[in-house]
């Protein structure tokens, strides 16, 4: 049987939803004993599962599958394993921890439907410097997650003007 390996230690930062590692967390995939481990760093900032507002009543962020949403925040940013090997492996956690079907399954099938669009940012915050780790000795009290806000950056991107090339010609998007 699959297990988590420490407990889960984490602290609010001033933003009010991002989280941060405080120990390190880990998760033994498949069997116990099996060697394949997913272990996140001290300092990684999570906002466990991002379940849209609408379903809150139903699926809050945080839930008896909490530990597992942060072992699928890990391998989503660290890309250790393939997106739909992560989002088994969430599966399979949330099965550890008890997670009753009526709530497995649908966040299961909600990130293979829906979590490429996360996947896809995070390389994209990976790509414009942004790291979803903090150096320990930096996490302060006030701390902010940093991470730039996603539809504003989306909007900026396809709202810029187009750059001109040496010809003097609008380059095409």
């Amino acid at each position: 049987m699959s297990r988590f390996t420490d407990a889960l230690i984490v602290s609010p930062l001033a933003d009010g939803k991002t989280w941060v590692l405080l120990r390190p967390f880990g998760y033994e995939v498949g069997s116990e004993g099996s060697g394949d481990s997913v272990e996140c760093s001290i300092g990684f900032m999570t906002d466990f599962a991002s379940v849209p507002r609408p379903f809150w009543a139903i699926l809050p962020t945080w839930g008896k599958y909490g530990n597992a949403a942060v072992i699928h925040d890990w391998l989503y940013w660290s890309r250790e394993r393939p997106r739909p090997v992560a989002d088994h492996v969430m599966f399979e956690a949330m099965g550890v921890l008890a997670v009753p079907s009526w709530q497995r399954y649908p966040i299961y099938w909600a990130v293979r439907i829906f979590g490429g669009m996360a996947w896809a940012r995070n390389a994209w915050d990976k790509e414009a410097g942004f790291d979803r780790v903090i150096p320990t000795e930096t996490i302060k009290a006030n701390q902010q997650s940093g991470r730039p806000r996603f539809f504003s950056r989306l909007i900026r991107h396809y709202m810029r003007k187009p750059k001109e090339n040496k010809a003097g010609e609008k380059e095409k998007k």
